[in-house]
């Protein structure tokens, strides 16, 4: 038995890789004993507690914290075996152990806690806050890899720098190649912050003129009112004048009326003060606004100036409540005895001396 204990393998002692072993196994169950007895009753401890933000931090550092026993004990098993010449890569390994349970915690935090990003972006529209939540829970993700990598690879001793100028390089013929990539996705930035419109608003720009249909990371479609779909990238629309025609209280009418010449001054008065009357009661126009004035001596009519707003802005409702107004206007003017003008010329022609004869 002292033979088997004094035999050694690689200039290593029996007794001495039984022991190493020993301490992995004791580290192994420790692990289970953390997992049954300690965060078990933490566990308890903050279910109780009417905040979850503990539960939350609990879930993202149990897994962790268990894989750190075990690099505990794989420090601790080579801290006694000592071999000589394997001591820089058992470092190198260890510190790789350890880079990796950080960043692993950091990954897990992301996702613990991707509700304040879906918070963030709920503010942008229901039918943006998964694109946006989505976009930046991967941005992270991608960005803590990256740095994660190149943690690992300088703790080997890999000349990170070299390695960070040739994908700067990269990057930046990547960018040149999906500038407008790039652009779009900035445009749609502004539109999520600036909010110039939102699904289902009339809205007209120089290029197209019809109704949001969707709002998306790299473009927004318009149905014309010829019910084509446009899709138009966000970097064009971010830079356009856009006239949002949904955002409007009220909508104007503004038209003239041309009465005819025959049309004597008591009529004219009892015109204007019917019409005025009228608008005021229709419930369909908006009373801030009301002007009829008689203001015009046309080549061939009186012209009446009218100016007012409706309380809709839908476009099929504001051409009914158009449509009303116009046909109680040709009520109130028959029933004056008065009548429309139309474009005409009127030719005197005087008499004429007979011809004398010579």
């Amino acid at each position: 038995m002292q033979e088997l204990l004094e035999y050694t393998i690689f200039d290593i002692k029996a007794t001495d890789i039984i022991i190493s072993i020993g301490i992995l196994f004791i580290a192994y169950f420790f692990k289970l004993q953390l997992t049954k007895i300690i965060l078990k009753n933490i566990r308890l401890v903050t279910a109780k507690t009417k905040t979850n933000l503990d539960d939350k931090l609990l879930g993202i550092i149990e897994p962790p914290l268990k894989f750190s026993v075990l690099i505990l004990g794989f420090y601790f098993a080579e801290q006694w075996i000592s071999i000589e010449g394997f001591q820089p890569i058992a470092t190198s390994i260890e510190k790789t152990l350890i880079v990796f349970t950080i960043f692993w915690t950091l990954y897990r935090a992301i996702n613990e806690f991707s509700y304040i990003f879906t918070n963030f972006s709920s503010k942008f529209g229901k039918n943006l806050d998964e694109d946006i939540s989505n976009f930046i829970i991967k941005f992270l993700k991608v960005i803590i890899l990256i740095i994660g990598a190149m943690t690992i690879l300088d703790g080997w001793g890999i000349n990170v720098g070299a390695f960070v100028a040739s994908l700067g390089l990269i990057g930046m013929a990547f960018a040149l190649a999906a500038k407008d990539t790039a652009a779009n996705l900035f445009g749609s930035l502004v539109i999520f912050s600036d909010k110039p419109f939102k699904k289902g608003d009339w809205i007209l720009t120089p290029d197209v003129e019809g109704t949001i249909e969707s709002i998306g990371i790299r473009s927004t479609r318009v149905r014309t009112f010829a019910q084509a779909l446009v899709s138009i990238p966000n970097a064009v629309i971010a830079n356009s004048a856009i006239t949002n025609w949904s955002l409007m209280g009220k909508r104007r009418i503004k038209m003239r009326l041309g009465l005819t010449y025959s049309t004597n001054a008591i009529q004219m008065e009892n015109i204007l003060n019917d019409l005025r009357q009228m608008l005021k009661k229709h419930p369909d126009v908006h009373q801030d606004t009301i002007m009829i004035y008689f203001d015009k001596f046309e080549d061939s009519s009186l012209s009446l100036f009218c100016y007012f707003f409706t309380t809709t802005t839908v476009w099929a409702e504001y051409l009914q409540v158009k449509e009303n107004i116009n046909l109680k206007m040709m009520k109130i003017i028959e029933d004056n005895g008065a009548s429309f003008a139309f474009p005409s010329q009127s030719i005197y022609v005087e008499s004429m001396p007979k011809n004398e004869m010579i």
